[in-house]
């Protein structure tokens, strides 16, 4: 079904010649597409692994958390305790970020070739999102995040991304997002059956070199098309 919500705004990186992969990435609450454009130099990607970055800008909406006031955010916050429980805000923005999906896969990128990330808000996002997808896609990477709404992920999630690889990464220190609701999120996929590889560092709500190293790796491994070569890591490995 086409959606009939308004197509997100974009910040986007070509690479030198025709993509032949696509990362669509993710903000976080209150900042915008422009937050992680400087990435991509950073992850150390080979030349000749021509990736298009996709930053959206979130819609602009009341968050409850800040005093009903407008900021660019994928759902509402009403209290840290009730993170993530804006069910017609989370479901909304998932359909934006498909169609977002969707429009890379008819610019020529396959879906198996294209890369759901985002940080904090952007990570449950991303998360939601690519478990839902209807057709496998590269995989996902969630930055200080967790998943919304996972009691309702067994109903909903589709077979063909069982198997999706995914990075999860949190800072031990983080005040923000919880390192404890990542570890759980980690926990929760695991129990449904996703492998998830897991990195933590000594770091609050913020990105560390060590991290952009991993997601180089890790987005080189997946966009190579050997990512069933390699086994998920585990807390502590």
């Amino acid at each position: 079904m086409t959606s009939t919500l308004p197509v997100l705004e974009t910040v986007e990186q070509a690479p030198s010649g025709a993509a032949q992969a696509s990362v669509v990435w993710l903000h976080g609450l209150g900042a915008d597409g422009h937050d992680f454009v400087s990435m991509p130099p950073q992850l150390g990607l080979a030349p000749d692994l021509l990736v298009r970055f996709v930053f959206p800008h979130a819609p602009s909406i009341p968050v409850t958390l800040n005093m009903g006031m407008r900021m660019r955010a994928w759902y509402d916050i009403k209290s840290l305790d009730a993170r993530g429980q804006d069910e017609t805000g989370i479901r909304r923005s998932g359909e934006q970020i498909e169609a977002l999906i969707a429009r890379e896969e008819e610019r020529g990128v396959p879906a198996s070739r294209i890369v759901l990330a985002g940080f904090s808000q952007g990570a449950a996002m991303a998360l939601f999102t690519g478990l839902r997808y209807p057709r496998r896609l590269g995989g996902v990477v969630a930055l200080s995040g967790y998943l919304p709404l996972h009691e309702t992920l067994p109903a909903e999630a589709h077979a063909v991304n069982l198997e999706l690889p995914i990075l999860m990464v949190h800072g031990r220190h983080d005040d923000v997002v919880p390192y404890e609701l990542g570890d759980r999120t980690a926990t929760v996929l695991r129990t449904a059956g996703y492998g998830v590889t897991w990195h933590d560092y000594a770091m609050a709500h913020q990105v560390c070199l060590e991290e952009v190293q991993e997601i180089g790796r890790f987005l080189t491994r997946v966009l190579s098309g050997n990512a069933a070569e390699q086994p998920a890591i585990t807390p502590g490995e």
